[in-house]
């Protein structure tokens, strides 16, 4: 059917319409004019149906083309949605009574009605859907709140039976409004006007640029102090005694201790050792688990205050230009923990153009916690220059990347409907679960994954396979990323892990514009193997590889690009 949005100008109608569409929207002027009007698509218990948003219009007597159009454009509608300014009743029931003199199968949303409340106008919709004998439903256009009912209730739209005469229309609005609609003076509680500065983008841009830069230096802040005054004394008072037995019961087997403590001489470095049971364990427990359980502690604290869902809506203008909807931030955010929540939290997306394009995006340019702690590391003694530098490229591809599949991958992006929670106190022990839970599942899926690829890298190391593998990959390595041809096994050991990869690079010697190509090179060219494995149940195998080939070819174009960059400056 035709679904027709209909309202007053400026009264949120458009807003309104995005939410309902989604991305794929055709705007096109009315036949003969210069009236823009906008059709899209909105699904509703599975069925696609067309949306048009109507030119604003006053009313149903045309004194302008635009309202000429919107009255042409109501005799395609099989059902309307009467967009209504809930603080200013007066005006748009106006327009309204006309729609029912038409005798049209419409539904009203009231929207803005979250202002009008914090403006002191309070109204009963029960007793207004009395009068009117029409469904009406309260929204926020900005928030969400109420869109999800909104389209619920399409599917028992009906006509009114409310008669009235029309040459009294105002007083008829008038003795409408006396019966609904009750004013006192309100100011915004603080709490109120929180909820609106942090979902507004020009409000809402700075406190969120604040609260990432708070939340990166409080996990940073935290993360380091648990590794300089839990990890390392552990490790260095408890453990190395232990490897220090173990390597001597075992020093007869060289291939053996090569495996299990790597570089073990008289002095133990647990990061460039890369033994199993050193660099192996040392990793993964002693470095990146300080950091998991940082980021998850403070993402569970985003989630339950209500602030993550505003974030998702904040974000959806910016999350369109790449063809996927505010909610894909949530698959981001995870990622930033650990790129496996992140790719299971796709599952929340509906269609398969939205999943694969945030799956891809998630796999390029999201790099997971333990990813940024090897790159701090690594990166760090530096200064905050090349930190900088791989950031910001990484932000440029996500865009960039994000844009080109947006008009190349077919299919649909509908809108997700979502709700906005009020702001609330975080519940500690829930959220104490929430942390223990994700942490339990990193100690289970990740780590095995972590000592798994020290020993393969080992291996490969041990049985010279990897001088073949650089031999034929050395050209690309040499002359377009600007490394050298030992990098390869670095390359190989990112398949499984990339923050071990990263670890990797150090014993290389490698310049600091070669660090930044060959992190920059592993962030994006593929998904630890951990991830991989949830993308393809996720996705299924042809699209996995789809975007396999889209990330290589990525790492390749800007891991040569960034060479010649940095070369010149």
């Amino acid at each position: 059917m035709n679904i027709l949005l209909i309202g007053n100008p400026n009264v949120g109608k458009s807003v309104i319409f995005n939410r309902l569409t989604g991305v794929d929207v055709i705007s096109s002027n009315y036949p003969g004019t210069s009236v823009d009007y906008t059709r899209g698509f909105l699904s509703i218990s599975g069925k696609r149906h067309q949306l048009i948003d109507v030119p604003g219009t006053y009313t149903l007597e045309p004194t302008c083309k635009a309202e000429e159009i919107a009255v042409e454009l109501l005799k395609e509608g099989d059902v309307v949605i009467n967009v209504i300014d809930a603080t200013n009743l007066e005006r748009s029931l106006n327009l309204t009574l006309q729609l029912i003199k038409q005798k049209i199968p419409f539904v009203a949303a009231l929207n803005l009605f979250d202002e009008a409340e914090h403006t002191g106008i309070f109204i009963d919709v029960e007793k207004l859907e009395c009068i009117l004998n029409v469904t009406c439903i309260p929204t926020c256009a900005l928030t969400g709140v109420g869109i999800s009912k909104l389209v619920n209730s399409l599917e028992e739209v009906k006509v009114s039976d409310f008669d009235f005469d029309n040459e009294d229309r105002w007083n008829t609005i008038g003795n409408i409004l006396q019966e609904i609609q009750h004013i006192k003076h309100k100011h915004h509680t603080f709490l109120e006007a929180l909820r609106d500065y942090s979902i507004k983008p020009v409000t809402g841009i700075p406190i969120l640029l604040i609260i990432m830069v708070l939340m990166f230096l409080s996990i940073r802040f935290v993360s380091e102090g648990i590794i300089e005054h839990i990890s390392n004394p552990l490790f260095n008072s408890l453990w190395t005694p232990v490897l220090g037995k173990l390597s001597a019961l075992l020093q007869n087997n060289e291939l053996l201790s090569k495996l299990l403590f790597g570089e073990f001489n008289t002095v133990l470095n647990y990061e460039t050792s890369f033994g199993l049971l050193t660099t192996g364990l040392y990793i993964p427990i002693g470095i990146v688990l300080p950091y998991v359980f940082s980021f998850y502690t403070i993402l569970a604290l985003m989630e339950d205050s209500g602030y993550l869902p505003r974030v998702a809506v904040m974000m959806d203008t910016t999350m369109h230009k790449a063809g996927i909807h505010g909610l894909s931030i949530i698959p981001m955010l995870l990622g930033l923990g650990c790129n496996v929540p992140g790719a299971l939290a796709t599952r929340i997306l509906e269609t398969r153009k939205e999943k694969f394009i945030t799956a891809t995006l998630l796999s390029i340019a999201i790099p997971c916690m333990a990813l940024q702690a090897m790159l701090f590391g690594l990166l760090g003694s530096y200064g905050y220059k090349g930190l900088l530098i791989v950031f910001t490229t990484l932000v440029i591809v996500w865009f960039i990347v994000g844009n080109i599949l947006k008009h190349t991958v077919k299919g649909t992006s509908p809108e997700i409907f979502m709700e906005i929670p009020p702001y609330r106190l975080p519940y500690f022990k829930g959220i104490t679960k929430k942390v223990f839970m994700r942490i339990k599942w990193f100690i289970k899926e990740a780590i095995p994954f972590m000592l798994f690829g020290v020993l393969l890298a080992n291996v490969l190391y041990a049985f010279n396979i990897l001088h073949g593998i650089e031999k034929v990959a050395s050209p690309l390595f040499v002359h377009c990323l600007g490394l050298p041809k030992e990098a390869v096994g670095v390359l190989i050991l990112g398949l499984l892990r990339k923050d071990l990869a990263v670890g990797m690079l150090i014993p290389l010697q490698l310049e600091l514009n070669q660090l930044i190509v060959a992190s920059v090179v592993l962030a994006i060219y593929f998904p630890c193997v951990a991830t991989f494995s949830v993308l393809i149940k996720e996705l299924g195998i042809k699209d996995m590889l789809k975007s396999v080939l889209i990330m290589l070819i990525t790492a390749i174009l800007v891991g040569t690009i960034l060479n010649q960059v940095l070369n010149l400056i």
